[in-house]
């Protein structure tokens, strides 16, 4: 749910979705759009879908239990290599770094005092994990770059600003993080397909749409194929699915 997502919209749906699933096999029992319907208010809905799916996963190939390895965390739907560590750090105690971009900017600025690729940084902050201590290195690490080592920067309190690279030698030059190509922009969210797909499937997770109400649901009344597409999309990605005379659709 933190994925792209501040810790402050996370807090409450966090506690719902775990009071509706409290385990691994009650979300692997439910339907899919009952997982999308908790999800509500979150944003990124694939992350729903993926969650849904890795816990039929876990519950039919891993005997309902998280597995701890590498390559068996990114065997499952939605577990790319940053999940899988933050899963090895919180849960297991692995040392690992977990290295989102608010560390990058810490790394790239205080410890490298230039630009990092995702990869460099990751390995960097490996190197810098003490033995037995990933999991109040990574928060630390996590709050530090997002409470004080911002895109603009607060060096004057930041505990860090005696050791950092970047401040010894007097910042000058471009920003190490700025410069690092793991920096990238976010698409603009006002008018997106993005948006769209947002508005429609909070829509669905009230009821029903018709097929010709798609656009009013998108937003675009007066785009009917944009909004067709956008259903189309969601059949195919399987959130969503037709089903009666007239055509409606509905949560799978």
């Amino acid at each position: 749910m933190l994925q792209q997502t501040q810790a402050e919209r996370v807090v409450d749906p966090y506690r719902r979705f775990l009071t509706r699933f409290p385990t691994v096999a009650a979300c692997a029992a439910a339907p899919a759009s009952e997982v999308v319907r908790q999800w509500s208010g979150l944003g990124y809905n694939r992350r729903a879908l993926n969650l849904h799916r890795a816990a039929l996963a876990v519950t039919s190939d891993f005997g309902g239990t998280i597995p701890e390895d590498d390559r068996a965390l990114r065997s499952l739907p939605g577990i790319g290599s940053y999940t899988a560590r933050a899963v090895r750090s919180f849960a297991f105690g692995a040392d690992v770094a977990t290295v989102d971009t608010n560390a990058v900017r810490v790394l790239a600025r205080c410890v490298r005092g230039g630009p990092l690729t995702l990869g460099q940084a990751q390995e960097l902050g490996d190197t810098l994990v003490p033995p037995g201590g990933s999991w109040a290195f990574n928060q630390a690490m996590f709050d530090l770059g997002a409470t004080t080592c911002r895109p603009t920067p607060g060096c004057s309190h930041c505990p860090l600003r005696r050791m950092c690279s970047w401040r010894s030698e007097g910042q000058e030059g471009p920003d190490p993080w700025r410069a690092s190509p793991s920096v990238r922009s976010q698409s603009r969210f006002e008018g997106s397909d993005r948006q769209g797909r947002g508005r429609l499937l909070d829509v669905l997770r009230t009821g029903t749409v018709a097929r010709s109400d798609l656009a009013a649901a998108c937003g675009w009344p007066d785009d009917g194929k944009r909004a067709e597409r956008i259903a189309t999309a969601l059949v195919g990605e399987g959130f969503a699915q037709w089903s009666g005379a007239p055509e409606a659709l509905r949560l799978r």
